[in-house]
């Protein structure tokens, strides 16, 4: 089972088991050891997960972190558990203290719903008050998942999660900053468009109008972008039926399959991919076959020159390549967007049958 398979049937299992859990330890128990070990660590090595960690803050000795992720006897991640019901706001002062005093570079506040990985972009050795990082696991996105990713062991890298820690931190504020905004728009945003398009004086009466003028403005704006998006899918939905209806007319081996299903994600992979190869070829001679088996990507709609294959369903997304046109390599992906690591591969595939 994959990675992204292991994070999403947690996260069903969470909504079966939640109403059983009444305490902090069970919290810990049934929440946060399953979640750290489908990070990859043993729960059960005190050389991986340190429980009860020692930091001692100055005078004050004896004082325990909850767990220590270990790597090379030294803690990587730090992690503060609390009960499933609480909120985490109040607690981020006990993990900043904890964080100061030990070598750790990331440190993770839970109650084992909500998830915030913290480190010290703002100062060094010093805990930032916002989280880089933060989802919750019954809700976790795709995205989420292939963030979630670079802290399993076998790809953690501190140099590399520090390099794209800014990154999310920062994406995340704004990404608040214009939902607030959205919501309730600010003078200074209010400001920004009427001076652009009003001539006279803002008072506050004109203010006053164009705070309105500019919520629903915003509105209309999300709104028509959910409406194309639906559109699109919608275009894409028909295309791929026109498509699957003209070659059960004309290949009988697609005739005696007609309880295929082409999927929106079978759908998509096939755009992206015809949106790579457009640079080099008519993106009318690249087209898609459906099976009960795999999507096959085909040149000119013959068998005999396969670009790739798609192995979807809903719990595993592969793609297969060919370099020799006869065996396939699978390669996992988490999102389709990594699609487009595979340009060379694609690429070189079309130049053997050019």
């Amino acid at each position: 089972m994959d990675f992204k398979d292991q994070v999403t049937q947690f996260s069903l299992r969470i909504e079966k088991i939640i109403s059983q859990i009444q305490t902090e330890e069970a919290t810990k128990n049934a929440l946060v050891m399953p979640f750290i070990q489908i990070l990859g660590y043993d729960v059960f090595n005190p050389f991986e997960v340190n429980p009860e960690f020692i930091a001692d803050l100055g005078i004050k000795k004896g004082e325990k972190v909850d767990y220590a992720i270990m790597k090379d006897g030294e803690p990587v991640i730090i992690i503060e558990c609390k009960h499933h019901l609480e909120k985490l706001d109040p607690h981020n002062s006990q993990l900043f203290r904890y964080f100061h005093v030990c070598a750790a570079k990331f440190g993770l506040l839970t109650n084992g719903l909500v998830y915030r990985f913290y480190t010290d972009l703002d100062n060094t050795n010093k805990m930032d008050e916002k989280p880089f990082f933060e989802f919750n696991i019954t809700e976790i996105k795709e995205a989420q998942i292939a963030e979630l990713k670079k802290f399993h062991k076998s790809y953690f890298d501190n140099e590399n999660i520090s390099n794209t820690a800014s990154d999310l931190k920062y994406t995340n504020e704004i990404k608040g900053l214009i939902t607030s905004e959205l919501k309730e728009p600010s003078p200074i945003f209010v400001k920004f468009f009427a001076n652009q398009v009003y001539k006279g004086k803002l008072t506050e009466k004109i203010l006053s109008q164009f705070t309105e003028l500019v919520k629903r403005s915003s509105n209309q704006v999300l709104n028509d972008a959910i409406a194309n998006r639906l559109k699109t899918a919608l275009d894409k939905e028909e295309a791929s039926n026109n498509r699957v209806e003209k070659a059960t007319t004309t290949d009988p081996v697609m005739a005696s399959e007609s309880n295929i299903q082409t999927t929106e994600d079978e759908i998509e992979a096939y755009f992206i991919i015809k949106a790579i190869l457009r640079k080099d070829i008519d993106i009318k001679r690249i087209t898609m076959r459906d099976s009960q088996t795999y999507c096959a990507i085909l040149l000119d709609d013959n068998n005999r020159k396969p670009l790739c294959r798609l192995y979807f369903n809903a719990n595993r997304l592969q793609i297969a390549l060919t370099e020799d046109k006869k065996q396939f390599v699978k390669h996992e992906i988490i999102s389709l967007d990594e699609i487009y690591n595979f340009t060379d591969e694609l690429n070189n595939t079309v130049k053997l049958y050019l």
